[in-house]
């Protein structure tokens, strides 16, 4: 390793360091993730695609912010032996998604790999911008995962929904933010695991 090498693995290392809790704490793996039992609990089709690795169909996540749409995305990432690319519709545009499919095309003709493409905030993207992403879709070029806080049957181009299976989520339980909140208090790498941390509930009682 050369002294570059190490210079960027000691700054990457110090930048998961000194990353907000939220971001630390992210899970990368379905054991991992909390809440959103009736789409990802044992046994649930979304599961079972995750974990063997065949998420064939497009897909749109579906609902309000802090709901684990993002998260569920990036926990795919990691299971998936696909290629996975991001965009944000707030920031990417046609050229971006052109240079996605250009890569995606040259993957799968030169290493037969398969991509798959998380589009945060799909809704936000116009008709026509919605429509250059359908024609690579519908031919397989690319397995979309959408997410998005608006109703896809009426923010979605149909014909976009229509080819993929919908997933609505839910706010997260009481119990669901208990347990997320006792994970950073008691992860030693990641949260507040080596620090001397209390926590109050509503009663002012401390854990």
């Amino acid at each position: 390793m050369t002294d570059m090498d190490l210079f960027t693995h000691a700054m990457q290392e110090r930048m998961k360091s000194e990353a907000p809790l939220a971001a630390r704490m992210r899970p990368r793996t379905l054991g991992e993730f909390v809440g959103q039992e009736h789409i990802v609990g044992e046994g649930k089709l979304l599961r079972r695609a995750i974990e063997a690795d065949r998420l064939f169909s497009s897909i749109i996540l579906w609902g309000p912010p802090g709901t684990g749409k993002t998260t569920l995305a990036m926990v795919i990432a990691n299971q998936t032996r696909s290629h996975f690319e991001t965009l944000s519709a707030v920031l990417a545009g046609k050229a971006d998604l052109r240079k996605v499919i250009a890569e995606a095309l040259e993957r799968r003709k030169l290493y037969q790999r398969r991509t798959v493409l998380f589009v945060d905030e799909v809704h936000r993207w116009n008709k026509a911008q919605q429509d250059a992403l359908l024609l690579h879709v519908e031919n397989g070029t690319v397995t979309l995962i959408g997410a998005t806080t608006e109703n896809p049957y009426f923010e979605v181009i149909g014909a976009l929904v229509s080819r993929s299976r919908v997933f609505q989520l839910h706010p997260l339980r009481d119990e669901d933010v208990r347990r997320i909140l006792l994970d950073a208090v008691n992860d030693d790498e990641r949260g507040f695991g080596m620090r001397s941390v209390r926590v109050s509930g509503p009663s002012g009682r401390q854990r």
